[in-house]
């Protein structure tokens, strides 16, 4: 928005020559609207202003001894004004302008009669001192540019359209190719993408770094409380399994893959985390106490089912408005949410029934109760 750009997409055409741009962004204006999922498809209005231009014959002033200072001058005064003078009031000043009133200054005839004077060298006792501006140049009043946009120290038009019922990045890989078989550029202009697209990029490419840091720093801290690799592999299996949910959940709702739901992912890998560290601390705190393994298992898994499920629906409930939204604002919180409360579930069906059957495959050699430190009750024997 800052650049100027309110549209998912943003095609940037740069060049020199505006009527150039304009043909080009007329070219891939079609190209865009023929692309499934465009909606919006418009280009940046650069001409159709009408302007008051005076075009002088180089001819005409050598026959008169005068050149185009002398009628940009006089075009000048009559058009812009000139200070003539000041007027004081009080300590007040005030400059006396004189320039055509308003209603000539729109006249194209009588922007012709102006009289332009002709040098000392070119007059006569009996002849004429003024000749008529008409006689020098062209006055006319045409459609002319505009706005004219600059951007990298080139001249820039902008294409812009939305994207519907399909994700970006998709719409922009066609978009993209569509342009190199049919847009053809004169040399020295250039295209580039921008718009939303261009934060799409920007924030995909620190999603690829955010992501492995924060999956990274979960596993150290389930590291740090648990002290076992084992242990802390085992909850951390409660991640992948909830991304399949909100994967799920996504498709379901046919929501696209976006930045929001990246975040959520985020997100997500705490909150399914979370009830597996919830589950595995109570079966070990069994264990400690002198419980078997599948006696520690099987009274984790049955006294910890409220804990977890009560954690599950705190999480999910509190998602549910954000992924039923409509109003503005929704396009980031649907996927967000969605991809939340689809994890959540899923990683709620691994923490109560997998969690369990996978510490007992893992632990199947460990039949003695753990130590931390101090004597542990020895498990009874089977």
């Amino acid at each position: 928005m800052i650049s100027g750009v309110r549209a998912d997409v943003a095609i940037k055409l740069y060049g020199d020559d505006l009527d150039t741009l304009a043909e080009l962004a007329e070219t891939v204006e079609g190209i865009v609207a023929s692309v499934p999922g465009a909606a919006d498809v418009q280009s940046e209005q650069v001409t159709g202003l009408p302007i008051l231009s005076i075009h002088p014959d180089r001819d005409a002033l050598a026959r008169f001894g005068l050149d185009v200072g002398d009628v940009q001058h006089v075009s000048g005064i009559a058009l812009g004004g000139e200070v003539a003078g000041r007027f004081f009031e009080g300590d007040r000043r005030f400059d006396i302008v004189v320039r055509f009133p308003e209603y000539l200054r729109t006249d194209v005839a009588a922007i012709e009669r102006l009289p332009v004077p002709l040098p000392e060298s070119r007059r006569s006792a009996n002849g004429p001192m003024f000749v008529p501006l008409s006689e020098l140049a062209r006055v006319e009043i045409a459609p002319g540019p505009n706005q004219i946009s600059r951007e990298n120290g080139k001249r820039k038009l902008t294409v812009t359209a939305n994207v519907r019922n399909r994700d970006l990045g998709s719409f922009i890989t066609d978009l993209q190719s569509r342009m190199a078989e049919e847009a053809e550029l004169p040399p020295g202009y250039w295209v580039e993408y921008g718009g939303t697209w261009e934060q799409l990029v920007s924030a995909s490419q620190r999603l690829t770094i955010v992501v492995p840091v924060a999956l990274l720093t979960i596993f150290g801290l389930l590291l740090m409380l648990f002290g076992s690799f084992r242990d802390a592999g085992i909850v951390f299996t409660g991640v992948p399994l909830a991304l399949t949910g909100g994967v799920a959940a996504l498709a379901m709702r046919d929501l696209p893959l976006s930045i929001s739901a990246g975040v959520g992912f985020i997100a997500l890998s705490g909150i399914a985390v979370l009830n597996g560290v919830v589950m595995l601390s109570f079966i070990r705190q069994k264990r400690e106490d002198g419980a078997t393994l599948n006696d520690a298992i099987f009274d984790g898994a049955l006294q910890r089912l409220r804990p977890v499920l009560m954690t599950a629906l705190v999480a999910s409930l509190g998602f549910v408005p954000m992924a039923l939204n409509i109003g503005l604002g929704s396009e980031v919180q649907r996927p967000l949410a969605t991809v939340v409360i689809g994890g959540i579930i899923s990683a709620t069906l691994l923490t109560l029934l997998v969690l369990p059957a996978l510490y007992r495959i893992i632990h199947a050699g460990d039949q003695r109760p753990v130590t931390t430190g101090h004597e542990a009750v020895p498990a009874p024997a089977e």
